[in-house]
């Protein structure tokens, strides 16, 4: 009996270390001296780091095979640029400099796509991006690449469109980075949230019911400061002729500030056409707030009173879970609720665009 158990226990480590596989990355950088950092992707995490020297920098090490890690000079800032690449057993060379790779095809083809995702292009140009990400999905839908940039997939396609794509079961669908995300989306849709308002308490409500409820009423007014202290109602920016979008964010929501590239890329696209845009934060401190707005580059009216979950506004719109939005036409009706992604842009073109 005992003989069994042993083969058994000798099995499973056999088992478990056939899964992992060593990873050698050799990097390059002008950062002498600052620290860099390999992060893995699926706990973002930090599972090492080493200083640059003499321009170079290096990283080895065991690690389930086809993990994606992330090299950056900032892991506590979801801003901070990362050179992605899968745990293949093939040994990565990466120049930190221009964002370069080299190693096996699949990484190399997935530093291209993260460059013309996440980089200068499509930080100007939101249809590039989404060009882009709709390339990489049909394209690498046998490959393991799109795992690597899933929350992409997810604001280009929407959360019920990637849910849609990942029942095809593509290649790409068993990879646990995207397991971890499905399970995030599906928790989204049945939407069992936890609310933080000194206690905790669980608010059950479906996806439907979210979007649809106050969807045909006229909106509710409600009075916050701005950044300056001045009081402002919504009523002074409903109507006038212009649509209004209300986002409400904070900065704190990792999700929000992911969202708002694409909500910044709207109010550019149709702000001259008529939309307006009220920035409506649940921050509890006025400094992470209004630095969060000049890093993000808001320029639209922001408001809040600074109370976090206990915020008017939380008890009027029943606000569970943020990011949150409601779209308001100029008689005051709101037509929408809980716009992202492409959903948004496809929103405002029928209303700006339609009679094109």
């Amino acid at each position: 009996m005992k003989k069994i158990l042993f083969l058994s226990a000798l099995l499973l480590a056999l088992s478990a270390q056939a899964q992992q596989v060593k990873y050698t990355v050799k990097g390059v950088s002008k950062e002498n001296g600052k620290m860099v950092y390999l992060e893995d992707r699926l706990t973002s995490k930090s599972v090492d780091s080493t200083l640059v020297a003499k321009g170079k920098f290096s990283f080895k090490g065991l690690a389930e095979k086809d993990a994606i890690f992330g090299i950056t000079f900032d892991p506590k800032d979801w801003r901070s640029w990362r050179t992605l690449f899968f745990n293949d057993g093939k040994t990565i060379s990466v120049n930190m400099n221009d964002s370069t790779l080299k190693g096996s095809p699949l990484n190399e083809r997935l530093a291209y796509y993260n460059k013309e995702i996440m980089g200068l292009p499509s930080s100007y140009y939101p249809e590039y991006k989404f060009k882009m990400t709709k390339k990489m999905f049909e394209e690498e839908r046998e490959s393991l690449l799109p795992a690597a940039l899933i929350v992409e997939g997810q604001r280009a396609f929407g959360g019920k469109g990637l849910l849609s794509m990942l029942e095809e079961k593509p290649a790409y669908a068993e990879h646990p980075k995207v397991k971890q995300y499905e399970d995030f989306l599906k928790k989204m849709a049945t939407a069992t949230v936890v609310v933080t308002t000194g206690r905790t308490d669980k608010v059950r409500a479906t996806e439907k019911e979210a979007k649809d409820a106050f969807i045909g009423q006229q909106f509710t007014d409600f009075e916050m400061a701005d950044t300056l202290g001045n009081a402002h109602k919504l009523s002074e920016y409903v109507g006038n002729g212009h649509w209004l979008f209300v986002d409400f964010w904070a900065s704190w929501c990792g999700p929000c500030r992911a969202e708002m590239p694409n909500v910044v890329a709207a109010y550019e696209k149709f702000h001259t056409k008529g939309l307006d845009i009220v920035g409506v934060s649940l921050d509890g401190q006025k400094e992470p707030w209004v630095k969060a707005i000049v890093s993000l580059k808001m320029p639209w009216v922001h408001l809040s009173d600074l109370k976090a979950w206990e915020s008017l506004v939380t008890k009027i719109y029943k606000i569970n879970a943020i990011p949150d939005n409601l779209l308001i036409d100029p008689q005051g009706k709101i037509v929408a609720r809980n716009l992202y992604g492409e959903e948004l842009h496809t929103k405002l073109a029928e209303i700006f665009d339609g009679d094109k």
